[in-house]
């Protein structure tokens, strides 16, 4: 049986800085030998002097907000990591700017051809990089998934949020916006992706419970902004009874689209993610909640638990999951502000001084 490690909300914030401290846990099974670079260091020591650390990290977009704060998560802990260490540790980006399961799989084989010394990636196809990332793994080079998992495959460990759960959340935070009835659409982004696939489950699921709540259909879409914000609109000209979405993914919450084509008192939306462009959707009503991961962490957590498996040669569990934080009308003052200390400079100013 896998071992499994949860982080709630406060846990991961009193770790930030390093965040080392979040890396620390039981494992499935001893590390295997290191990959060249850092991890022919002396284990359990902070010296790495000398010594460098290549990381490649495959995301599922390069337009895609969410990564894009990731890879911002990344870097700042290969840099905090690299004062800490001694070491060099670098960050190669090499995520597709669409989604595609098999260019991820080619830039998977050409990070190890270059070099890397490990992966860190979130999956847009399992069944297409599944392949790639073992025959990464049979060269020496250790993966390390987050966001959207390959769990058939053998990465070492997983980082992210129970999807099935989080599903369940969405709608259940719908359903009470809505009284327990209305009809509703799920907006579910790329069809093939695993933790989409099991968020818009959980959606249904829970939705089942409701007995005055009836599911349109489920609307699949690129996962660009204007995709998005384009397809909710198409759908609530085919429907124009809708009274609310269920969101696997905030995509068309970056758009300013939904703002003044939606009228927040016919519609309620909740979505998953909260960064900055999406936060006056909050503001104005239309989304009165958003459960938001801390999509920074998955690049901070990731890079950090593969410098402590690499370098230090600590156990590191298979699957860490954790909570998403329930962003609101009340809570957005504490959420801007958070978003503020992991570098986002586009907060707006207004929101960083609520309550």
């Amino acid at each position: 049986m896998a071992m499994r490690r949860r982080l709630g909300w406060t846990a991961v914030v009193a770790c930030m800085g390093l965040s080392v401290a979040i890396a620390q846990g039981g494992c499935r099974k001893a590390a295997p030998p290191s990959a060249p670079g850092v991890g022919s260091g002396k284990a359990g020591t902070a010296s790495g002097e000398g010594k460098s650390l290549r990381i490649a990290m495959i995301a599922k977009s390069s337009t895609n907000p969410v990564f894009l704060s990731a890879r911002r998560g990344a870097e700042t802990a290969a840099k905090d990591l690299s004062a800490k260490t001694g070491a060099s540790i670098e960050v190669v980006w090499l995520t597709p700017p669409q989604e595609d399961g098999q260019i991820q799989a080619q830039r998977i084989a050409q990070a190890v051809n270059e070099g890397a010394d490990a992966l860190l990636i979130s999956c847009s196809d399992a069944g297409k990089v599944t392949g790639a990332i073992n025959d990464a793994v049979a060269r020496g080079v250790p993966v390390m998934t987050f966001d959207s998992d390959a769990p058939q495959s053998k990465r070492f460990s997983y980082y992210g949020v129970d999807d099935r759960q989080l599903g369940e959340d969405v709608m259940s935070e719908l359903a009470r916006l809505l009284g327990g009835k209305g009809r509703v659409a799920i907006l579910a982004g790329n069809q093939n992706a695993t933790n989409l696939r099991r968020r818009v489950d959980g959606i249904k699921n829970e939705a089942a419970k409701h007995r005055g709540i009836q599911i349109v259909g489920t609307f699949y879409h690129a996962e660009t902004p204007q995709d998005a914000a384009a397809e909710v609109i198409r759908v609530h000209n085919a429907y124009p009874d809708i009274k609310g979405w269920a969101m696997a993914g905030g995509w068309a919450l970056f758009t300013k689209t939904l703002l003044t084509d939606l009228d927040p008192k016919k519609v309620k939306l909740v979505a998953v993610d909260a960064l900055p462009p999406q936060l006056p959707y909050v503001e104005k009503g239309l989304a009165p909640v958003l459960l938001a991961q801390a999509s920074y962490l998955w690049g901070n957590v990731g890079v950090t638990k593969i410098v402590d498996k690499v370098f230090f040669k600590k156990d590191v569990p298979e699957l860490v999951t954790t909570d998403p934080v329930k962003v609101t009308a009340e809570t957005l003052g504490a959420w801007a502000r958070q978003l503020r200390v992991w570098g986002f400079p586009d907060v707006p100013e207004e929101y960083l001084k609520l309550k």
